[in-house]
């Protein structure tokens, strides 16, 4: 983490700022170097129409800030509403037959078969009686043959009655067939799903936001007509970005995926960032004989927006040079914000001006006074190693820099180094 302030020079007073320190390292590294790249955005979509019609509304401006599924636009839906309230009223009919087979016949119902059954039985005893009689009376020569015929008939007639109604009372006790239930039960279903399709088709009607980002780009607006997969917007997601940088072919072989890169940035010279290698592209560019190697960075918001922007110009330093000496100071060392990087050494405080600054760790403070004050050192920065970064300044390998607590320090201000 590098530190923000503003150093300035003031006479060594005031309360003692409380500090903590680490030793300046000297380490084998490779050199770093610097590459000059474009931001990217991580992701970027031209969001099209899943269907065509008029806009009714247009709800984002080019720079809106979106979110995932937030509408960017509505699409003309009148007809498709007036289609899905008829689907929905035929789907009712559909369930509500289906629930009066499923429910089976009414008590009512059975009660009333049940009697048509007991009418029919008493119709159908009394008509056999009576064809007995009539043929014992013509047995004996006292009826025709005719009346036999008739009586006969009337038998038959009433057997015929009984049957039936017994079977519609069977029918009605035992209720619907499974067939006609499971016929009915697919008639709903086929209806539910044509209810689904006409609801889903009014959603594409609604043009949503894929993911979190900003609008740059509008190709449409309201009364507009927009044919099945034309664009509506262009989004891109800043949350994460890539610098896209080209190294030369003579450096390729020692980048990696997850090696540490320092990014600055043109528009705020005095900021530096920590990024990570994400990805080694492995093709060259014929021309410039250059890998393309992205470097992906975490992006922070200031002042209402993203600070990396896509197509801002930015530099990249890696540590793909020959291995050499360096100074390394932990990151927390480095105060930014001045007119260079600047890292502060404590001195002992009765050191006389202009002497060899301090060497090794400062001695605490001891009877309650401040035993140091604050030497302010600008510094170049170079590669970030493991945590570290390399300086190049006025510094030796042992040195003492403050690592907590320099974000209060002031150039020549008292301090008191805590172990």
């Amino acid at each position: 983490m590098l530190v923000f302030s503003t150093p300035r020079v003031c006479p060594a007073q005031g309360r003692p700022v409380r500090v903590r320190t680490a030793e300046v390292l000297q380490r084998e590294v490779s050199r770093g170097h610097t590459f000059v790249g474009t931001v990217m955005p991580k992701r970027q979509s031209t969001v099209g129409s899943a269907v065509g019609d008029r806009v009714e509304e247009f709800l984002v401006d080019e720079g809106d800030e979106v979110d995932q599924g937030q509408p960017l636009a509505r699409l003309r839906t009148r007809d498709l509403e007036i289609e899905l309230t008829g689907a929905e009223a035929e789907l009712e009919l559909r369930q509500q037959e289906l629930a009066e087979l499923e429910n089976g016949s009414r008590p009512e119902e059975i009660e009333q078969a049940k009697a048509r059954v007991l009418a029919a039985e008493a119709l159908k005893k009394y008509t056999a009686a009576r064809l007995r009689r009539s043929e014992s009376l013509y047995a004996r020569n006292a009826t025709s043959e005719d009346e036999l015929q008739e009586v006969r008939s009337a038998a038959q007639g009433a057997e015929q009655r009984y049957l039936e109604a017994k079977a519609a009372w069977d029918l009605a006790v035992a209720g619907p067939r499974k067939e006609k239930i499971a016929q009915a039960r697919a008639r709903v279903q086929v209806q539910r799903e044509v209810v689904n399709h006409l609801r889903d088709e009014i959603e594409e009607h609604t043009i949503r936001a894929p993911f979190h980002g900003y609008v740059t780009d509008e190709f449409t607006e309201v009364g507009q007509w927009i044919a099945l997969g034309a664009p509506v917007v262009e989004i891109v997601d800043v949350d994460t970005v890539e610098i896209e940088i080209p190294v030369l072919e003579r450096y390729i072989s020692r980048v990696r995926v997850g090696m540490p890169a320092r990014v600055t940035l043109d528009a705020r010279p005095t900021r530096q960032w920590t990024a990570e290698v994400a990805a080694v592209v492995p093709k060259a560019d014929r021309r410039s004989r250059s890998f393309p190697v992205k470097v992906a960075l975490k992006n922070t918001s200031e002042g209402g927006g993203p600070v990396f922007q896509p197509g801002m110009f930015a530099r990249v330093a890696l540590s793909v040079g020959s291995a050499e000496p360096v100074l390394l100071v932990p990151k927390d060392a480095v105060v930014l914000g001045g007119r260079s990087p600047t890292v502060f050494v404590p001195e002992a405080a009765d050191k006389s001006p202009g002497g060899p600054p301090a060497q090794g760790p400062p001695p605490s403070a001891a009877g309650g006074g401040p035993a140091h004050i604050a030497r302010a050192v600008p510094v170049e920065l170079g590669a970030a190693v493991e945590g570290m970064i390399e300086v190049r300044g006025a510094l030796k390998p042992g040195d003492p820099v403050v690592v907590v607590g320099n974000e209060r320090v002031t150039p020549g201000g008292p301090l008191i180094v805590v172990e």
